[in-house]
């Protein structure tokens, strides 16, 4: 036959080709052939196993008799067989231990003629025969299953598994004191719960025995009535002597319980073999017709053979219970025996004597009928199990032998055991279920019972938790308010809009009037402010030199405000003439351009013809109208030419500016940012009008300057009158710059407005910094802005002043009482104030109640000097302090005076209102009422202000003055000299300031600030204090980099509030050496270079240097607040005052301001002090607090075992004074707010006050009153380094306060104390939440209502800064790269893996520790997550994974306590894990849903352990001793939020191998974190003479080390990039060479690239991709190999040599890294130190 289609044709007579019709094999000729790719019909290869194939593949189709694979050829897992032999065969279920009706494997195999079996979880044994441990159970008994054991958690911990009997599950090993076939009791002289309490307790019966249930002792046994075997001894006394003789018998009948289980076993196993073994016979001479029948009947044998079997196993079960009874019993009689001699209080010789009486009545016993029957059947027995047990022996050996032949008559049963399978299954089935429902119904009960217990339980916890809901209910009545404040701030924006769209209008109207204003104005403010700058600079001349005593600088300084408006306004008036300019250039060409060319052209041609004519009719005039007519003609051709370039410029700028509609918005934007920046200079050349009229007047009036008094009032009035017009103009001007700004990315005008911003800042430093008094006639009045945050000023105010009396003054005779100062709320209520009544200075307070007055009658007033005396008053909380100090003008002496007052009433805080809250002094306005006590005439004489707080504060940062003339009054001289030295050598910098001139003396309480700064282009040299102490860094052009010179020794802690002397010494223009207080602290060489530095800073430097390109050499950038003096700069004095530029700078240094009155705490510190008086008798203490924290000790004393403490419980402040607790009944005390507590303790109560809400009880232990302590008592704040149950506090404290033996009460000045640890005593970073602060903006918008149907959605924005701000640091990225630096990140969460030893080490951890927590996600089955030991590892304590459990383990002692969960948690989710040691309990708690608990006995002995603490992993050699092999290795998954004792630990002193946390996808490959870390290659790789290297790269920054090798003896070999090119450099002994890649793409595009290095002796070879460059170096005749490491990735900083450029760590991806066509794996490299992930890399 042909195929018409292919031609092919088929022969019949060929075996191996069929007959075919068409496409197919011919259907005739048979079943079992397919067509070939080729055409032909071949027959199927199937072995008989299947008739059909599929054509093209011959893969056969529906394979039978249980075979599977392409060619019938294998067997499905449970099937085992040879199913290539011969056909027809088939595979058999295998036989574990039985085939189909106990087949307890996955998989079997052949393996030397015996069948092996894969048993499943619960089996084991070569053919699944028998439980695996800790399961109990017969495989051998059809039916039977292997069950897990029930010892009821009792057995022993270290076991993975509970240990009971393998077959009837029995347990062994109670501990615990338990007892019973599943340890459920309690053991005899026990009593208690043994499955769910656990607590069984040793009977208190003096030896007696007890109730198991209860403990109720037990009444003694009556005693044996006569005529027993013991006449003279009573009946217990026989028992208890009876008891060893029953241990041994207890010995024998438990060899007889194990012998009587084998013989239950043995039974079964006999009856099943017998059985087999005469169905295989009996199989053997039957026909396959009537095996069908003798099937039947082997079934109907089998169901007998099982039920006789279950029959057997059920009697030997009853057997054993009652033997175990019966052991139990004996047991219990044993218990007693032990107790009896001590009782009856025996010697050994009686009890020998007792114990043989006993054994002769034992052996009667035995002689006995009973006893010997039962003897003699038990012999028996034994005798008949033996026998049986041959038996099942030999039957054994026969079944092994028939079992070979089973194989070939099951072969020919298929068809009939096709047929029986289904009827099989069915019954198997149905055992199963009736298996199931049996031990369901067991578990049922046993539920039943726990569930009645539990249900008792769950009836308390639900009280519990009605108290819990009702305090929830309490806590969410906060943010309830809060959130119903939010919607009230979110109808007030939506007024704010409608008001934006009323003043939109208002704008379009000014951009409409700006297009009639023409450029003469913006020339005339432009000139108008060169003026300015001309008279400004002439004034200083006029000036100079003239000083005396520092009072007509003073007034030179409050000028210069001028001078700085006059450069902000020039540089806004041309910023505001560009953009004009810019504006009309662009939308003139924007709407015509075409007609502007044409018509320019065309004048300018009319313009060239006029000239040219012009220059004809010129050749007839005479020479000097041919002068003329000439320059007239070329200036018409420059202009000609300016035009034409001008529209030159036009053209491109048009051609290169974005079309239609988006143009147009810019140019609309541009033409309202242009309006309102001309609005702005508008304003501010109004009201700079008056100050230009005053400096002329000064110029006039100081062009003949003699010194006289009438100059200088004139200087200072007119000051105060511009400082008064300026501070008017500030909001106004602030808010126009803040519209400006918004409106369009104009660059120009943008950093125009900033620098204006600047300039506000500084005039607003140097108004508050004016030393200048004023005078004061009765009449006037100065209103000053406090520049203050008035919650500071709550529980703490401190004021100083200088005050002088105008004696002379008639009004001041007739009128004595006057008034001098007011600072408090309009409406008279919660103020403090100054006045003179009754010839007294006078300190008057008011806290909401009754006022104050504490007058100082020591000094009266008209005793007083007719020059400056200095006054300050304090309050600390309710507690009020006057003091006046008097100084001598001829010599240091002076004179003070101290007066007190406290409140009587309950308050104790200032409560000023922002809004509302008004500062007087001299006087009030008219239309001010004053409280009574101050209602007096004005103040006659001279004031000035010096300190608010720690604030410098001056009369010329006022908002307001009423009556004051310096012309007529003029304000009064002091001389400084009367008053501490050191004001006229120091100068105080308050940290926002900066001088240009050099060299120190510094004293400062804080932590860290800019001392020097001295720069010239990217040349530097910085001297700054960071965490205390001196960091020198300074370049100056040197080829190696910046050098850094730090006190890491720490040997000159700078920031204790004393005066050091800073010396800086460069020695031959090579050496920088540092000395302070003339001792050598560092010296560092560089490079012979001498200094290049023009520009000089001290104390800070201008905001555009801190933020340039020097700013990433900066450890930070914080200005100098504290003291200086002796300034010298190549032995150079200066006054720094005097230098151009300074700013925030006052003379003198202030103690008040150098007090650390406030402490931050994070969590970790605290600070100490001591107290001689006992804080138990009369004590009130007070201190402020603000964290965002719930919990946290405040402060703590301890006195003996009597602890005083306060501390913040859940958002509550809590008061515990000997064990009595008083709580605030308030829990949001954790709002980020400033809250003030008070502490009072008196013989009768104890009184906590907090925001003046008071809270008391009364005191029990009255006889402790005046009592004091046997010695010197610390306290503490914000924590204590003694183990209390509260974890420190995170959060600040300031202006605390108690009452001492000491001293005064006044505020504690943290700096004195003797401990501080790990405390900053400047500053608080603490910050309000966002609800916080959209509640603030709530009180303070209520005014906008109506128009609500705006986007009022963006209020919310807030509250999402700080995972925005995470997101930026964590995003940001290379410019040159594709891909971020940072990838996509959990934050705080760490990745382990990828090697063995994988881990952080933490150095620093408390002494005293018990409760752990940590968050974990993993996919592992094993691995360490936390480990901490003693040195020689016999303390311990281990969370670990185990087979995806979490297992916590500890020692207590020489006992291993090991708690683990019964789920497994290796899910790749996140779970929350706390596990604590207790003092004689563990607990690990998961998720807060599982708690597992496991007490066990304290030690007496103290459990210590050492650093370092371990996570994630633990260093080489460690915990194997503890820990099982699989779970030492290292965790592979992500941790985070490790916690000890509550507080966060972050800071690893040791990293190996842990990156962050990635979020996003990942692929194979090793990946190097921006933190840096390097892979150190082991000895088998190493880099000798000859080469290849090769291998990918994918990286996240244009710059790093790829690969570095050394040599000692100074060769090397380097791989680097740097800004994009590859580079290898060389030095093999000779010297230096290299060779170098750039790419024509980016190398830093997000694509992997190949990078192969070839050296062959001094011949390098470097491949990038396709491009290839190389060099030949030197050849050196001495080269040899050497075996040195190789670092990957990065390098130590101390193996790099100075010639390289770049010296940072890689950062991204490395992957198929091979060395001489060898793979290497960074999984076994001898080190992988740092943030170096191994094996994954993010893809993102």
């Amino acid at each position: 036959l042909v195929n018409s289609s292919s031609g092919t044709r088929c022969s019949k007579n060929l075996p191996a080709s069929r007959p075919r019709a068409g496409n197919r094999c011919w259907p005739g000729a048979g079943q079992g052939f397919y067509r070939t790719s080729s055409g032909k019909c071949s027959p199927c290869n199937c072995n008989g196993n299947a008739n059909r194939c599929l054509d093209g593949s011959g893969i056969c189709v529906d394979c039978q008799r249980n075979t599977t694979g392409q060619h019938c050829e294998q067997c499905p897992d449970g099937f085992i067989g040879d199913v290539v032999r011969g056909a027809p065969t088939f595979c058999q279920p295998c036989p574990c231990p039985l085939p189909a009706l106990a087949n307890f494997a996955v998989s079997c195999y052949r393996k030397s003629g015996s069948v092996r079996c894969v048993c499943k979880e619960n089996y084991a044994g070569p053919n699944c025969e028998r439980c695996a441990p800790g399961y109990y159970g017969n495989p051998l008994l059809i039916g039977s299953t292997c069950k897990k054991c029930d010892c009821s958690g009792n057995s022993d911990p270290n076991l993975i598994f509970e240990d009971c009997d393998e077959v009837t599950g029995q347990c062994r090993n109670c501990l615990s004191h338990t007892t019973g076939f599943k340890c459920e009791r309690c053991a005899p002289g026990y009593y208690g719960d043994a499955r769910f309490a656990k607590n069984c307790t040793e009977c208190n019966c003096g030896g007696r025995m007890c109730d198991s249930q209860t403990g109720e002792c037990l009444a003694d046994s009556p005693e044996l009535s006569t005529g027993t075997d013991c006449p003279t001894i009573s009946c217990d006394k026989c028992i208890w002597d009876l008891t060893d003789d029953i241990r041994l018998a207890v010995l024998a009948i438990d060899e007889s319980k194990s012998t009587l289980l084998s013989i239950s076993t043995g039974v079964a196993a006999q009856k099943r073999l017998n059985d087999l073994n005469l169905t295989t016979t009996h199989l053997q001479v039957q026909t396959i017709m009537i095996f069908y029948f003798s099937g039947n009947e082997a079934s109907s044998k089998g169901l007998l053979v099982q039920k006789e079997t279950m029959e057997t196993n059920n009697r030997a079960t009853q057997l054993v219970q009652q033997l175990s009874n019966m052991r139990d019993n004996i047991q219990e009689i044993s218990s007693k025996m032990k107790y009896y001699a001590i009782q009856q209080e025996l010697s050994p010789e009686e009890i020998s004597q007792k114990l043989s009486v006993a054994e002769e009545m034992l052996k009667e016993i035995k002689r006995r009928k009973p006893f010997t029957n039962q003897r003699q059947l038990a012999d028996e027995e034994e005798d008949a199990a033996e026998k049986l047990l041959q038996q099942v022996e030999e039957f054994h050996e026969r079944y092994n032998d028939t079992r070979s032949l089973v194989s070939d008559v099951l072969e020919q049963l298929s068809e009939q055991d096709v047929k029986l399978s289904d009827l099989e299954e069915a019954l198997d089935q149905a055992l199963d279920y009736i298996i199931q429902t049996e031990d369901i119904n067991k578990e049922n009960t046993a539920n039943l019972q726990r569930r009645e217990k539990q249900h008792e339980k769950i009836k308390e916890q639900i009280d519990e938790v009605n108290d819990v809901l009702l305090s929830a209910t309490t806590i969410l009545a906060g943010p309830q308010k809060v959130n119903s404040e939010l919607s009230e701030v979110i109808k007030n924006v939506s007024g704010f809009y409608a008001e934006i769209d009323g003043a939109k209008k208002e704008l379009q109207e000014k951009l409409a009037n700006l297009s009639l204003f023409d450029d003469d104005l913006v020339e005339k403010a432009m000139h108008h402010a060169h003026n300015l700058r001309r008279l400004a600079d002439e004034l200083d001349r006029n000036l100079y030199g003239v000083d005396t005593n520092g009072l007509v600088q003073r007034a030179i300084n409050a000028s210069n405000v001028y001078e700085n408006i006059a450069g902000y306004i020039e540089e806004a008036n041309k910023a505001a003439l560009l953009a004009l300019n810019t504006t009309n250039r662009v939308n003139d060409a924007a709407v015509g351009i075409d007609t502007q060319i044409i018509y320019h052209k065309g004048k300018s041609e009319e313009l060239l013809n006029q000239a040219m004519e012009l220059q004809r009719t010129a050749d007839d005039s005479n020479d000097l109208t041919i002068a003329d007519t000439s320059r007239h003609v070329n200036g018409t051709l420059a202009r000609m030419s300016v035009l034409q370039s001008q529209l030159m410029r036009a053209i491109t700028k048009m051609q290169s500016a974005e079309p239609g509609l988006e143009a147009r918005e810019r140019l609309e934007q541009a033409k309202m940012k242009t309006a309102d920046a001309v609005s702005a200079t508008m304003t501010v050349t109004q009201a700079t009008t008056p100050m230009d009229e005053n400096v002329r007047l000064w110029s006039q009036n100081l062009q003949d300057f003699q010194h006289n008094s009438a100059a200088y009032d004139s200087a200072v009035h007119s000051a105060g009158d511009a400082v008064k017009k300026l501070t008017e103009v500030f909001p106004q001007l602030l808010d126009k710059l803040r519209r400006v700004e918004q409106k369009a990315p104009a660059n120009n005008i943008s950093s125009s407005i900033q620098r204006i911003r600047e300039l506000i800042a500084q005039t607003r430093s140097v108004a508050s910094k004016v030393q200048v008094s004023m005078m004061f006639g009765g009449q006037s009045a100065v209103e000053v802005n406090p520049k203050i945050n008035v919650e500071e000023l709550k529980s703490f105010t401190s004021m100083s002043l200088y005050i002088k009396f105008q004696k002379d003054n008639p009004q001041l005779a007739a009128s004595p009482d006057r008034f001098i100062l007011y600072l408090g709320n309009k409406n008279a209520k919660n103020y403090i104030g100054l006045a003179i009544k009754n010839d007294n200075l006078v300190y008057i307070y008011n806290l909401g109640g009754q006022d104050v007055e504490i007058p100082l009658d020591a000094k009266p007033v008209s005793t007083w000097p007719s020059y400056f005396s200095i006054i300050k008053i304090e309050r600390i909380g309710r507690h009020g302090k006057m003091f006046l100090t008097v100084p001598s003008l001829s010599s240091t002496a002076e004179e003070k005076f101290i007066k007190k007052g406290e409140v009587l009433g309950p308050g104790s805080l200032l409560n000023l209102e922002p809004e509302n809250t008004v500062f007087y002094v001299g006087g009030v306005p008219p239309d001010f009422q004053l409280p009574p006590s101050l209602n007096l005439p004005g103040f006659i004489g001279c004031l000035e202000l010096a300190t608010l707080n720690d604030d410098v504060i001056s009369l010329y940062n006022f908002k307001h003055v009423y009556n004051i003339d310096t012309t007529t009054s003029p304000p009064c001289a002091r001389n400084k000299l009367a008053f501490t030295q050191s004001r006229a050598v120091s100068y105080f910098f308050d940290g926002s300031g900066y001088v240009t001139r050099f060299d120190i003396e510094v004293r400062t309480p804080t932590d860290n600030g800019l001392i020097l700064l001295m720069i010239n282009g990217s040349m530097f040299f910085s001297l700054e204090m960071h965490n205390g102490f001196l960091y020198l860094r300074y370049d100056f052009g040197f080829s190696t980099g910046p050098v850094l010179l730090e006190d890491s020794m720490k040997k000159a802690q700078i920031n204790d509030a004393k005066f050091h002397e800073i010396s800086i010494i460069y020695h031959n223009s090579k050496k920088m050496i540092l000395v302070v207080d003339r001792r050598h602290i560092k010296s560092v060489d560089n490079e012979r270079t001498a200094m290049p530095f023009t520009d000089i800073y001290i104390g800070g430097a201008p905001a555009e240097i801190l933020h340039s390109s020097i700013s990433s050499h900066l450890a930070g950038s914080i200005g100098f607040k504290g003291c200086m003096k002796g300034f010298q700069f190549q032995k150079k004095d200066f006054n720094l005052l005097e230098e151009p530029g300074t700013l925030g700078i006052s003379y003198g240094c202030p103690e008040d301001s150098l007090m650390s009155r406030k402490a931050y705490f994070n969590g970790e510190s605290f600070i100490a002090s001591s107290q001689k008086e006992s804080l138990f008798g009369e004590f009130e203490g007070g201190f402020n607090f603000r964290t965002l924290q719930p919990n946290g000790l405040l402060f703590y004393y301890s006195e003996g075992s009597d602890v005083l403490s306060i501390s913040m419980d859940r958002g509550a402040v809590v008061l515990n004074a000997s064990g009595t607790k008083i709580q605030s009944p308030d829990r949001n005390y954790n709002d980020g707010k400033t809250h003030f507590i008070i502490t009072s303790v008196t013989p009768e109560r104890y009184e906590l006050t907090v925001d003046d809400k008071k809270q008391s009880k009364k005191n029990p232990a009255k006889d402790r009153a005046g009592k004091s302590p046997d010695s010197v008592k610390k306290f503490y704040f914000g924590g204590s380094p003694l183990r209390t149950q509260q974890a420190n506090f995170t959060g600040c404290i300031s202006n605390a306060y108690f009452t001492r033996l000491d001293r005064e009460v006044e505020v504690e000045d943290f700096q004195q104390y003797s401990e501080k640890v790990q405390t900053s005593l400047y500053g608080c970073p603490v910050e309000s939440p966002p609800v916080a602060l959209l509640h603030k903006k709530g009180k303070n918008s209520s005014k906008a209502k109506g128009n609500r149907n705006k986007k009022v959605y963006k209020i919310s924005q807030p509250s999402t800064g700080l995972k925005n701000l995470y997101q930026e640091v964590n995003m940001q990225r290379d410019p040159q790269c594709h891909l971020p630096m940072n990838p996509k990140a959990t934050e705080h969460a760490y990745q382990f893996g990828g090697t063995a030893n994988s881990r952080q080490e933490f150095d620093h951890i408390p002494k005293d520790f018990t409760q752990f927590s940590i968050s974990l996600k993993t996919h592992s089955s094993h691995g360490m997550i936390f480990y901490v030991s003693d040195q020689k590892e016999t303390n311990f304590m281990a969370l670990f994974v185990a087979h995806g459990r979490l297992i916590f383990m500890f020692n207590a002692g020489h006992q291993k306590i090991r708690i683990k969960s019964q789920e497994k948690y290796n899910d790749g989710l996140w779970h929350n894990v706390i596990f604590i040691r207790g003092k004689n309990i563990g607990r690990l708690i998961i998720d807060g849903l599982r708690v597992l608990e496991e007490p066990f006995s304290s030690n007496s002995n103290t459990w210590q352990v050492t650093e370092p603490l371990y996570i994630g992993g633990v260093a080489p050699g460690k915990a194997v001793k503890n820990i099982q092999i699989n779970s030492v290795y290292s965790f592979s998954g992500c941790l985070s939020n490790l916690q000890l004792n509550g507080r966060s630990i972050n800071s690893a002193s040791q990293t190996f191998s842990v990156t962050p946390c990635f979020e996003g996808p990942s692929e194979a490959g090793t990946y190097f974190s921006s933190e840096g870390g390097y892979v150190v290659l082991d000895e088998s790789f190493s880099l000798g003479l000859k080469f290849e290297v090769v291998f990918e790269i994918r990286p996240r920054s244009s710059s790093g080390i790829l690969l570095h090798g050394h040599s000692v003896n100074g060769e090397y070999l380097n791989m680097h990039m740097r800004n994009g090119q590859v580079t290898v450099k060389l030095n093999n002994g000779i010297r230096d060479f290299s060779t170098s890649v750039t790419l024509k793409q980016s190398l830093c595009d997000g694509r992997w690239h190949r990078i192969a290095v070839i050296r062959d002796a001094n011949v390098v070879q470097l491949d990038v991709d396709s491009e290839v460059n190389h060099v030949v170096g030197p050849l050196n005749p001495k080269a040899t190999d050497h075996r040195e490491p190789v670092f990957i990735g990065g390098v130590p900083e101390s193996l790099l040599t100075s010639s390289l450029s770049t010296r940072n760590s890689f950062i991204g991806c490395i992957r198929n890294f091979m060395i001489d066509e060898k793979p290497v794996s960074f999984s076994k490299a001898a080190l992988v130190s740092g943030a170096v992930s191994i094996n994954t890399c993010p893809a993102a």
